[in-house]
């Protein structure tokens, strides 16, 4: 007689309980939008319509007074979608969930409470150690707009505004070329029996690709230059239509440099963005023909790049005119906050269905990617390495 052997007792084989899922418990935010005070920053992170829609989701939004100003909203249009509109700043900023376009000041984080949660840009090449510090002092959590990433692996807000930034460059430069003081009095574009404007791009990009589209729309003829063959190949795909594409060597750059009426920099660096185009060359361009170094944001890729601002924007430099400002979306100021207001708010209604930011980043692993800080621990390598500060995975305290 065989005897069979099983792995299971009696009591295993037996009819057990169906074990259900627990179900998330929905969390309310309480949303602090405080007034920008850096000096360029004019956009805000939520339009009117974005806080109706948070609003009518049960969640609280407190907004400074003349936040949206500069960006075409008024207070007004914030208090009828439901916020709560205040002239006290420090009440602002004692709501537990902050969101910001540029990051606090030091004076800003000192106003906020322990524990809270703040969304914002980070611009780590502005920032100092003592500003991680000041978080860490409080235990903040912080994600930044520019480490959150979709679905696909793409950063959303980078891409929004480098869409911005690209389209942008190409209608600053039309508008430079038709100044009194020094343009040339040429319309950007292809009139017949006249012939197109020359344009180079410099950087095959998301910057590079909406000003080549911005461009080619007006009817002038573009070439753009990068050293990558994938970046070019996917930007004559996306173009649906061929264009002069190189890689960047210095003869075949001189040569369409001297012919072009507009000249872009859109490229970017790990760290700083290197110089294609050297002061030599910017002596061999036309008189009167416009730069707009995009790139300036991280350096600049023109030798002759110098940091301006947007109450004076340019400059001459071996009869050259040069558009160097930093940031350029805040010059489009209500464009680029319904692209942050269209990225962000679906975040912060993901946020709250899904039990508040712990099992928010739990569930999503693009906006666990924004986190850079938890509780005041440093969960992002490249910070912690460029200021030299102790730094954990976030994958080893949240999973």
């Amino acid at each position: 007689m065989s005897i069979s052997f099983t792995p299971f007792t009696k009591q295993q084989l037996m009819p057990q309980e169906e074990k259900l899922e627990v179900g998330k418990r929905r969390s309310e935010l309480f949303i602090g939008l405080p007034k920008e005070t850096s000096h360029q920053e004019r956009r805000i992170c939520l339009t009117p319509d974005a806080v109706n829609s948070l609003t009518c989701h049960g969640h609280r939004v407190m907004i400074e007074s003349g936040a949206g100003e500069s960006s075409s909203y008024s207070d007004k249009e914030y208090s009828d979608a439901g916020a709560e509109v205040t002239k006290d700043t420090k009440k602002v900023f004692s709501c537990p969930m902050i969101l910001k376009v540029e990051p606090p000041t030091l004076e800003e984080i000192e106003m906020m409470n322990s524990q809270s949660i703040l969304i914002s840009a980070i611009q780590l090449k502005t920032k100092q150690k003592s500003y991680f510090e000041a978080l860490t002092k409080k235990k903040i959590t912080a994600l930044a707009f520019e480490y959150i990433k979709d679905e696909d692996g793409t950063y959303p807000a980078v891409k929004s505004l480098s869409e911005i930034a690209g389209t942008a460059s190409i209608l600053i430069a039309a508008e430079l070329m038709i100044t009194t003081e020094f343009g040339k009095g040429l319309l950007f574009g292809n009139i017949t029996g006249v012939p197109p404007t020359e344009v180079v791009i410099l950087g095959a990009g998301t910057v590079g690709e909406f000003a080549a589209k911005t461009a080619i729309g007006l009817g002038a003829n573009v070439k753009v230059f990068d050293n990558s063959i994938t970046k070019l190949r996917r930007l004559q795909n996306n173009l649906n239509q061929r264009i002069f594409t190189s890689t960047i060597q210095p003869k075949t750059l001189l040569k369409a440099l001297r012919r072009c009426d507009v000249a872009i920099g859109a490229m970017r660096g790990i760290d700083r963005t290197p110089v294609v185009v050297t002061e030599t060359m910017v002596e061999h361009m036309k008189k009167g023909a416009v730069i707009v170094d995009v790139s300036i944001d991280t350096g600049g890729c023109f030798e002759t790049s110098e940091v301006t601002s947007h109450e004076k924007p340019t400059f001459i430099k071996s009869n050259v005119l040069h558009y160097c400002v930093p940031n350029i979306p805040a010059r489009y100021s209500k464009t680029a906050s319904l692209s942050i207001s269209n990225i962000i708010t679906p975040y912060l209604i993901q946020i709250a269905d899904d039990g508040g930011i712990e099992s928010a980043i739990r569930c999503d692993k693009g906006l666990k990617c924004g986190v850079y800080l938890y509780h005041g621990i440093l969960t992002n390598k490249a910070i912690g390495d460029w200021f030299d500060i102790p730094n954990n995975d976030i994958n080893l305290i949240v999973f």
